[in-house]
């Protein structure tokens, strides 16, 4: 008998979020790429660069993020509970 083995998708967040919204994984996306990916205005894109919490890149073209990039902020995105919103147990 063979096994088959599960290949592990690399950017398994950004492929996640993608497949849910029915769009392919590119190499490079574009400010108005990544706005659609996260359902937000391209100035919130814009902001979250400026801020320092999207890495963007200076590529030829219109190219501005990498699918690692956005993997990365999506990695990076995760709330911490507020204090003393905890549920008294």
């Amino acid at each position: 008998m063979s096994e088959q083995k599960t290949i592990p998708t690399k950017y398994s967040l950004l492929e996640s979020v993608l497949a849910q919204k029915g769009l392919p994984l590119k190499g490079i996306y574009t400010n108005r790429d990544a706005a659609e990916i996260f359902g937000v205005s391209v100035r919130t894109i814009q902001d979250r660069v400026r801020n320092g919490d999207l890495v963007s890149r200076n590529l030829p073209g219109h190219g501005r993020f990498l699918s690692e990039d956005l993997e990365n902020f999506l990695r990076n995105s995760t709330r911490s509970q507020a204090a003393g919103t905890e549920s008294a147990e």
